[in-house]
């Protein structure tokens, strides 16, 4: 009894590894119960319903066609404001107009807006009479609003900012020093951009890109109002499961959650990866490369 006593007194002590400091107990009880839990009960709900049924579920026809059509839009769109992404950081960094430093904060605007009101304003502008819709309807005969080329450009919006604010620090960290001595050796200002300025950009842009790829596949209030939301045509994964949590197929729309909630990891390694081999490209471009 003694012994036990004294071991009383003296307390519990805890194992090296696990003696963390308060800040560490506050951020891991706040992750937990903010981020782990949820997670983890998706997880768990999703593991109900069996391997076979799992399997069968993820890939019904319906949710393999919104498959392509919300990993493939967002991969255009990614693409899309990846070039036109840099073209507009190197004008905010690089030129002087007028209005520069509104159109610098205008950038921000998906961020800020909700999504729903951006879908909003896009259905309303390239609707069949609005200002963009009905000119492009009576002389092309394309339509934008409720098909997948709305769904498309409502992905492109909401996914454009995370280029330009990648790429902009960057580009303003660049050293004019290496532009002026590549045209001093007699190289072109075609030369310059592609072997001296994109190559230290690429990682940025790819970060980019690799962001804007994975905001535009989760998107819902921006994408459910300028589409038809019909199945095979122009319905996307997030409105699938809102449609499944309706008809009240619960198992449906956890293992549909599941596999965007596997896929989010995944963009979260290759934004990871991406952003290491940008820090030590930019510590020794030889070794990067």
């Amino acid at each position: 009894m003694a012994p036990a006593l004294s071991a009383r007194r003296r307390g519990f002590t805890w194992p090296s590894w696990l003696q963390l400091s308060w800040s560490w107990r506050i951020t891991w009880l706040y992750l937990a119960l903010v981020l782990f839990l949820p997670l983890g009960a998706l997880a768990l709900k999703a593991t109900v319903v069996g391997p076979v049924q799992f399997w069968q579920l993820a890939t019904s026809p319906e949710a393999l066609a919104t498959y392509r059509i919300s990993f493939g839009l967002a991969f255009v769109a990614a693409l899309l404001n990846g070039v036109f992404g840099l073209v507009i950081a190197w004008a905010l960094v690089r030129c002087s107009f007028p209005g520069r430093r509104l159109l610098d904060s205008l950038i921000d605007l998906p961020f800020a807006l909700p999504t729903a009101v951006a879908g909003l304003a896009l259905a309303a502008i390239y609707s069949t009479n609005g200002w963009l819709g009905a000119p492009l309807q009576a002389l092309f005969g394309i339509k934008v609003s409720f098909t997948w080329l709305g769904v498309a450009i409502a992905m492109v919006f909401i996914s454009l900012p995370f280029v330009v604010r990648s790429v902009e620090p960057v580009l303003e960290a660049l050293e004019h020093d290496q532009e002026e001595a590549a045209w001093c050796l007699g190289a072109t200002p075609r030369q310059t951009l592609t072997k001296v300025v994109l190559p230290q950009l690429m990682p940025a842009i790819l970060a980019g890109v690799a962001q804007g790829y994975s905001r535009a596949v989760g998107e819902y209030g921006s994408v459910v109002m300028i589409s038809s939301n019909v199945p095979f045509r122009d319905l996307i994964t997030p409105t699938l499961i809102i449609q499944k949590l309706e008809e009240y197929d619960f198992a449906s729309a956890t293992v549909i959650g599941m596999v965007m909630l596997m896929f989010s990891l995944l963009s979260l390694l290759v934004i990871n990866g991406l952003q290491v081999w940008g820090r030590n490209w930019e510590a020794n471009p030889a070794q990067g490369a």
